[in-house]
């Protein structure tokens, strides 16, 4: 039966979907880099704005507007739902501005980072129980810190930035469960900056100092794809979530870091010293080790 159920969590669309998703999220410094006129705040602020519209369009077409009341009527629900998307739209600006300024290698190793970063917070903020595997990737992840920090001679700050924020993201949605649609919650989460985004968007084009409309058409819909490059692979995420068992998806997550990677080392030609070659490896080593530990004891746990 456990066998059975395990073939059938292996559904082909969910594998698509999940594919598609943490691979579009691997290519977006491809996108991003398409901005570079702009500077990191303007395209934040877009992201949020059009996302926000993408996600009201989405729930006039699907007639979703009772299910929406609803899930504004949760003052708990939209409290997370905000405080999360302050936390998103962190991770958001810290990623852009990684890709405006050719450190898409220091944003791939925050995603590497962020399952070390999720498993910390579960053992601190949750008070799960930690094992030695566990403590052994912690430490490794630590050790790949401080040869950065050594051998470079800065914190590698995006890269954590971008781990803790995603983390602590990961944390506030952990609360919300499955309490709204995905959509509805992305478009939650997008009002929490959403008018401070459309005010400064606005203000940024009547001080002549924007480039929605100085530049031309195209640049200007480049912008306003924001939004539907947010929101479609989140959805396509949640797809996968739902048909997929837990390990599968975990596994998934290193598609979008290592195409980053790729992108940042041989698209972009950034430089790679030895040093860092040595950290990246030590994160490597480390998420082998976490990986191996949740593989055991998913095996271990008995299917419900």
């Amino acid at each position: 039966m456990n066998q059975a159920a395990a073939h059938e969590g292996l559904d082909r669309r969910g594998l698509v979907a999940g594919f598609t998703a943490y691979g579009l999220w691997g290519i977006f410094p491809l996108y991003f880099h398409l901005l570079g006129r702009s500077g990191a705040l303007e395209v934040v602020a877009h992201r949020i704005f059009w996302t926000l519209v993408f996600c009201i369009v989405v729930v006039a077409v699907t007639r979703s507007w009772r299910q929406a009341q609803s899930s504004l009527s949760d003052s708990r629900l939209v409290r997370t739902l905000l405080g999360a998307g302050l936390l998103v739209s962190l991770n958001w600006l810290i990623y852009v501005y990684a890709v405006l300024t050719d450190r898409v290698v220091d944003a791939s190793l925050g995603y590497f980072m962020n399952p070390l970063v999720t498993a910390l917070l579960g053992v601190l903020v949750l008070r799960e129980r930690v094992n030695r595997l566990q403590i052994t990737a912690f430490g490794i992840g630590l050790a790949a810190v401080l040869v950065i920090v050594i051998g470079v001679g800065r914190l590698p700050w995006i890269g954590l930035g971008l781990a803790l924020s995603f983390g602590f993201y990961s944390l506030a949605k952990s609360h919300v469960g499955k309490r709204t649609t995905p959509v509805i919650g992305i478009g939650i989460e997008a009002m929490a900056l959403a008018p401070l985004s459309g005010a400064y968007i606005v203000f940024l084009e009547i001080t002549r100092h924007g480039t929605a409309t100085t530049i031309s058409w195209t640049y200007f819909l480049l912008l306003a794809a924001a939004g539907l490059v947010t929101a479609v692979p989140l959805l396509l995420f949640a797809m996968a979530a739902a048909r997929l068992p837990l390990t599968v998806v975990a596994l998934l997550q290193y598609v979008a870091p290592v195409l980053q990677f790729l992108i940042g080392v041989l698209v972009f030609h950034e430089h790679m010293p030895v040093v860092r070659w040595i950290g990246f490896v030590l994160v490597w080593l480390a998420l082998v080790v976490l990986t191996w530990d949740m593989v055991r004891r998913m095996r271990q746990t008995p299917a419900a």
